[in-house]
């Protein structure tokens, strides 16, 4: 069984990720078995975006009972953090991506920040939001704004608010459509999140993008790009992360 913070929401996410998803309308192929990203022993297939680079694996994190706003690292296996000070580079894979289903956990302290960017460029926010009345985009499961003209444009909050308490370790599941080039490379179609889920609650469908958002990898839109996982905002942990690609795609 796949340990997530709301148990209220196994079903759903066994649902997505056992059986394929038909995405009608979206040109997307059904994905095939899924990948392992992060091996839990080392950084293997990722590297740091950035020359301090203190991203380390642990056998568990915890809220410092001395201050709840960081972890108490235990070293070992299974778990992926961003240092000792909760702050270093971003991570991306060294592989790269187009559509796909993407299954992630993750914790954070008291309001600590951080975020998981597909294809490296388009974010889904990651925050203590926790009993947040009405989130904005910039709240946990938001899909973050792309900064135009030194203005915020684009963002979309999530539909509900479905955060657990910080130091609880919670979920993303999320369907994704890359953007779409002709031979010239001329864009054709945005790319779009066909779904997300946090923790098993629907927070978005069909989100179209009209492109990377704000401090993604490139600011360059292309077919394929990296998994990125933001390491500068604040202390934050990833485990079980996994990725499903279109059929007979590597």
């Amino acid at each position: 069984m796949i340990p997530v913070a709301s148990r209220s929401g196994i079903s759903r996410i066994a649902m997505l990720l056992a059986g394929p998803i038909v995405l009608s309308g979206m040109g997307c192929a059904r994905p095939g078995p899924a990948i392992a990203l992060f091996n839990g022993s080392d950084l293997g297939g990722w590297q740091g975006h950035g020359t301090e680079n203190a991203w380390q694996t642990a056998s568990s994190v915890a809220l410092d009972p001395a201050d709840p706003t960081k972890l108490v690292i235990t070293p070992g296996a299974g778990i992926l953090v961003n240092g000792p000070a909760g702050r270093t580079c971003d991570l991306h894979t060294v592989q790269t991506f187009g559509d796909c289903e993407l299954h992630v956990e993750f914790l954070v302290p008291k309001g600590s920040n951080s975020g998981v960017y597909l294809m490296g460029e388009y974010e889904v926010q990651i925050l203590d939001s926790y009993g947040k009345a009405d989130p904005g985009f910039g709240d946990c499961g938001g899909i973050y704004a792309r900064w135009i003209d030194g203005q915020n444009v684009d963002g979309h909050p999530p539909r509900v608010n479905a955060s657990q308490p910080p130091g609880e370790w919670q979920s993303f599941d999320i369907v994704f459509r890359a953007p779409r080039f002709d031979e010239s490379g001329r864009k054709t179609a945005n790319a779009r999140f066909v779904r997300v889920l946090h923790n098993g609650v629907l927070i978005h469908r069909d989100v179209e993008l009209q492109g990377p958002t704000r401090s993604s990898l490139t600011g360059q839109e292309r077919p394929r790009g990296p998994l990125m996982l933001q390491g500068d905002h604040g202390p934050v942990a990833f485990r079980n992360i996994r990725i499903r690609l279109p059929a007979g795609e590597s």
